[in-house]
């Protein structure tokens, strides 16, 4: 095991940056949040199909590139780094998982749809839903799927939605569902209410285990999406104090911006390394539970504190909306609650490691 950065993940890494530099800036995205829809569908087509990211967790044999949790975690690493609207988490991960976990020949089919770009699909489950708790809010009867399930994310731009129903897992067309977009506290990764009504559906699991198996891998990886908030925050406030002025001084020459700076540095090294491992334990299925209950319990706290550090230092400037700042503050805290708290990672992690809780 290693956690260093291979040769073909740091070039995965450099496609990425520049695409996202050349086509999608913090200026771009604020100026989407402000439009009908955030998602770009130019820009997932260039980075789904040119770039391979689609298909990168997907089997050659069915058109993907057969790559691992640890390519993923670069690229969310990135899409982190520039908090980019496109359901890469939501569809080439975790949807991606739990069709791949499936095996049932339907699934199949979907992975050679989802690995050329041309489909996208989402978890019909609760963004905040926990991987050690997740039940199903929809009902199966005669082929058909009834419910409603609240907080979907990637709903909105999914044309495959795979739904947890009666202890199984079925897939049905969008098209199918009501799917009503509500209100975000992350602009930039909207959430919806999913509603079936007798929805047509075919089943590509008969029980549950592809869901928690999903969670688990959205989650661990979902740590390296963190690190990338987390170190843009980082960089970008160094080089802001390194340039304001402030009693002809620059403000970074100050021992107590000093000092915080150091510490999050510190916590973001830290960050790194958990979410490393946790992508791959991922990537070879060892240990990884308590890997990914570790990368969670640490990577949420991470990114939320470096957002406010961010936040804060950059004074007046970083209040204001046209500031990015405030997208990364969002998306921190968005994250943070997102596929189980760091206390639900924690309490698992207690569990794995056979430690006794608080009398």
């Amino acid at each position: 095991m290693t956690l260093l950065y291979s040769e073909v993940e740091e070039e995965l890494r450099a496609a990425v940056r520049d695409l996202l530099a050349d086509r999608y800036p913090p200026a771009t995205v604020l100026a989407r949040i402000e439009s009908a829809s955030t998602y770009d569908a130019d820009l997932w087509k260039t980075l789904a199909r040119d770039i391979g990211a689609a298909g990168l967790l997907i089997p050659e044999d069915l058109g993907g590139a057969g790559a691992s949790a640890r390519e993923a975690a670069v690229v969310l690493e990135e899409l982190g780094r520039a908090v980019t609207p496109v359901p890469f988490l939501t569809s080439a991960v975790i949807a991606t998982q739990a069709l791949l976990e499936s095996g049932a020949d339907a699934a199949r089919d979907l992975l050679t749809a989802l690995a050329g770009g041309e489909t996208t699909a989402a978890l019909a489950v609760s963004f905040a839903a926990s991987p050690y708790s997740a039940t199903s809010q929809v009902t199966a009867e005669g082929g058909t799927l009834t419910g409603r399930v609240a907080a979907v994310a990637g709903a909105d731009v999914a044309d495959v939605l795979i739904v947890p129903a009666s202890g199984a897992l079925y897939a049905i067309d969008a098209a199918d569902a009501t799917v009503e977009p509500i209100v975000s506290l992350d602009l930039t990764r909207p959430v919806s209410t999913v509603t079936l009504t007798g929805a047509p559906a075919r089943r590509i699991s008969a029980d549950l285990a592809p869901l928690r198996a999903a969670l688990d891998a959205g989650a661990g990886l979902l740590a390296s999406e963190q690190l990338g908030v987390a170190e843009w925050c980082l960089t970008t406030t160094v080089a802001y104090v390194k340039e304001r002025h402030q009693f002809a001084r620059p403000v970074g020459s100050f021992q107590a911006l000093k000092h915080r700076l150091a510490d999050l540095w510190m916590e973001i090294v830290q960050a790194r390394a958990a979410a490393r491992n946790a992508a791959d334990a991922l990537a070879s299925g060892t240990d990884a539970a308590t890997a990914v209950a570790v990368a969670q319990a640490w990577c949420g706290q991470v990114a939320v504190h470096a957002a406010e550090e961010c936040l804060q230092l950059h004074g007046g400037i970083g209040m204001t909306w046209e500031h990015p700042v405030h997208l990364y503050l969002k998306r921190a805290k968005a994250d943070e609650i997102a596929l189980g708290t760091p206390g639900d990672h924690r309490n698992a992690l207690a569990r794995l490691a056979d430690l006794p809780g608080p009398a």
